[in-house]
């Protein structure tokens, strides 16, 4: 299977600052895959070298941000169509509805496993009726996947509006006492799903560990527990990992861009690897 890594910039309507942090992601990955290429003793970036496509979407004109959510819509079909694992990093929050409209057309057999300090669906007082990137998963074009979400601060929502968008919420606070029986539920639950996505909002890590987000909350997810709850929800029918809020503003001698990069091919090498070992095994009968 080939991997769609596509970057797309959107920031309105929330987060102004995250689009050029899915710029700067963008070419960092290329910087990356560049560097591997030209390496020439063997490494484990062989593993997926030939494997990766790239596709950066631009919002330089007025039409293009007009039209951002079906050009969103339309990247990730083709990814789906092509059977390609997705890597989506985007800007803010808001730029990972496009996938949720895609996974709507089989939400009874899809689980996304949402680590994110906020539930997305603000109806307070003070927060716009209008598509947000704070209640983005109100306006999603059909039903809602089953939604576990990890990491969450909320203390406002009641739980019963909630449970109207999300299966479960296992909050930090919990997580904090003890998060096994969260990674059991994800476990037990990715097990059975025929299609499982991930979605990361880089404010559901303490800041920190990671400070160049634009509404950081205090208490958050460690990198070494996020990575746990990464393997617990991990089969091959993970269909692919979204990435946003990183807002390089506000980031600290690039502690933020390196734990991304990182991330990315730690996925990337978590994809394939096992792959080319069953290969090789095989090959040798063992």
């Amino acid at each position: 299977m080939k991997t769609s890594a596509v970057f797309f910039p959107f920031d309105l309507f929330g987060s102004p600052g995250a689009g050029a942090g899915a710029e700067l992601l963008a070419e960092a990955f290329d910087e990356m895959l560049a560097d591997n290429r030209r390496e020439r003793v063997p490494t484990r970036a062989r593993a997926y070298a030939g494997k990766v496509r790239v596709r950066q979407l631009a919002f330089e004109t007025l039409p293009a941000y007009r039209d951002w959510r079906s050009h969103g819509r339309r990247a990730v079909r083709q990814a789906f169509r092509n059977r390609h694992f997705l890597l989506w990093v985007t800007g803010n929050h808001l730029g990972v509805l496009p996938v949720y409209d895609v996974l709507a057309r089989a939400a009874a057999d899809t689980l996304v496993v949402q680590l994110d300090a906020h539930l997305d669906v603000y109806n307070l007082s003070d927060c716009t009726a209008e598509m947000s990137h704070g209640n983005f998963l109100r306006h999603c074009s059909g039903p809602l996947p089953t939604v576990f979400n990890i990491g969450s601060r909320e203390l406002l929502l009641r739980p019963d509006y909630v449970a109207n968008y999300y299966r479960h919420v296992f909050a930090a606070a919990d997580l904090a006492r003890d998060p096994a029986p969260a990674l059991d539920a994800v476990r037990k639950a990715a097990a059975v799903a025929r299609r499982v996505f991930l979605d990361i909002d880089c404010d559901v890590l303490d800041p920190a560990y990671f400070p160049a987000v634009s509404h950081p909350l205090p208490f958050g997810l460690s990198p070494h527990l996020l990575l746990r709850f990464v393997d617990a929800a991990w089969s091959d029918r993970l269909a692919g990992v979204a990435l946003s809020e990183f807002d390089p503003a506000r980031d600290h001698r690039d502690q933020g861009l390196s734990t991304l990069v990182w991330l990315m091919e730690y996925l990337l090498l978590k994809r394939y690897e096992p792959v080319d070992r069953e290969r090789k095994d095989a090959q040798t009968g063992k």
